[in-house]
């Protein structure tokens, strides 16, 4: 299950509509071994696309650098799906290599008639995608 708080979560959905109609991304990190989001990072979608994201490979050796002088490491890593639902896809799943992360999606889109901005977070581990439990919280 990820527990976040809602400053986090609401964090997360306002970068989504900020940079809808293209992919937003980003990081929160946490103490390392804590498995708690506290720090949230939004990245630029190096692909500026609305249909992928990737990390600018330069923004993301700076990002692991400071959170390894931090003691931390990425707890959750998000990105937004525009047109489609928060469910990962087979490029989302290629990428994913941080095997102790929860990978968040935020849709921007409709497509469930449930409304805009499905929060879902996923478990991706070796290519197998296991959906888990979204607790928000107002703090830890």
């Amino acid at each position: 299950m990820l527990t976040i708080t809602q400053a986090l979560h609401d964090q997360i959905v306002a970068h989504a509509r900020e940079d809808h109609p293209d992919e937003a991304c980003g990081v929160v990190a946490g103490p390392v071994g804590s498995g708690r989001p506290e720090r949230f990072i939004p990245m630029l979608n190096a692909a500026r696309s609305p249909t992928f994201y990737e990390f600018d490979s330069q923004d993301l050796l700076k990002l692991y650098r400071e959170m390894d002088d931090r003691d931390e490491e990425p707890v959750v890593i998000y990105h937004s799906h525009t047109a489609t639902e928060a469910y990962p896809s087979r490029t989302d799943i290629s990428y994913a290599n941080e095997p102790g992360a929860h990978y968040v999606l935020v849709s921007t889109a409709d497509t469930d008639g449930a409304g805009e901005f499905q929060f879902r977070s996923f478990r991706i581990v070796e290519g197998e995608v296991t959906e888990e439990e979204v607790r928000v919280v107002d703090a830890y």
